[in-house]
């Protein structure tokens, strides 16, 4: 469950260094990562993580551990109470959550679904 004064999202320290880094190598004015859902996969719902230029209206603006992340306002509620984290495979390398609000997660792991509110 949310607490007021808490962050919408958290990142460890594995996500908080390759952010930075991806920052820091940027060649553009990138002021940090924008967070985001979008419709995608088998189970309707996909994390979007992108780099931001500029704040957009009516966003959240999280900073921790020296990364500025910038929530798009239609993703609050399926991010709340959400940690951020850095994952590195044998496959692949990307940034993972583990989000309290997802009800159910599709087999390859790419996509999600939160609980309805009764």
């Amino acid at each position: 469950m949310f607490e007021p004064g808490k962050p919408i999202v958290t990142l460890t320290d594995a996500a908080a260094t390759q952010a930075r880094g991806l920052v820091e190598a940027a060649e553009s004015d990138i002021i940090g990562l924008r967070i985001g859902i979008k419709t995608a996969g088998c189970s309707g719902l996909q994390y979007d993580v992108q780099y931001a230029t500029e704040a957009k209206p009516f966003e959240d603006k999280v900073e921790e551990k020296g990364v500025t992340l910038l929530i798009d306002p239609s993703a609050v509620m399926f991010l709340i109470g959400s940690e951020m984290d850095w994952e590195e495979t044998k496959f692949a390398s990307r940034f993972v959550f583990n989000n309290p609000n997802e009800a159910a997660r599709c087999g390859c792991g790419e996509s999600f679904t939160v609980a309805a509110e009764t």
